[in-house]
């Protein structure tokens, strides 16, 4: 079953759009565009990017 997790190889600030692209399987710069499309159109993607920073958990070593 897959979890979602913040990315330790896609990273750039957080990890948490790398994490989220590779759970749906897509590439990273797709989700980082729509965080930022959010941030300027809705003005919440920072925050909600903060609060996925937060409480999404980073992958398990393995």
């Amino acid at each position: 079953m897959k979890k979602l997790h913040k990315s330790r190889k896609q990273k750039m600030v957080a990890g948490v759009c790398g994490g989220i692209a590779e759970y749906f399987n897509i590439d990273p710069t797709l989700v980082r565009l729509g965080f930022v499309a959010l941030s300027c159109l809705a003005g919440g993607g920072l925050l909600v990017y903060i609060i996925a920073a937060i409480i999404i958990p980073y992958e398990e070593d393995a």
